[in-house]
């Protein structure tokens, strides 16, 4: 496991596709009509096609298993919520800061934030993580 240190911080970044929309349909079977329907997701407080939040917190996974802590990470829990939608074309930055770090075992505690381009925060809360070294 890499030298982690509390405050340490990595972000990674996606800009959200009509294909990413699509795959992530084509993997999950998620076609809910606010993905799909532009009329549907029109009359809704949306008023516009959102992403799965399955491609918003897959970014997260990719930010802990490739960055902090690194390869060969996993979640053990999160628990975070969703407090703004993803808008197809949105750029969203995932951000992980370090809270602690086990002293005896190779789990790590982050603090967890999703923005878009605008500045909101689109999710928020924490995870621990667990790194497998071999």
């Amino acid at each position: 496991m890499m030298n982690l240190t509390l405050g340490q911080t990595a972000t990674r970044t996606l800009t959200v596709t009509p294909e990413h929309v699509q795959k992530f349909a084509e993997i999950t079977g998620d076609y809910n009509p606010l993905h799909f329907d532009k009329a549907f997701a029109a009359k809704t407080k949306f008023g516009r096609l959102v992403a799965q939040g399955g491609i918003t917190t897959g970014l997260l996974h990719a930010l802990v298993a490739m960055d902090l802590p690194g390869p060969g990470t996993v979640f053990l829990s999160q628990n975070w919520k969703f407090t703004a939608p993803v808008f197809i074309g949105d750029t969203i930055t995932a951000t992980a800061t370090i809270l602690a770090v086990h002293e005896t075992k190779p789990v790590t505690h982050l603090d967890i934030r999703i923005t878009r381009q605008d500045g909101e925060t689109v999710l928020e809360g924490e995870a621990w993580c667990y790194t497998f070294q071999v």
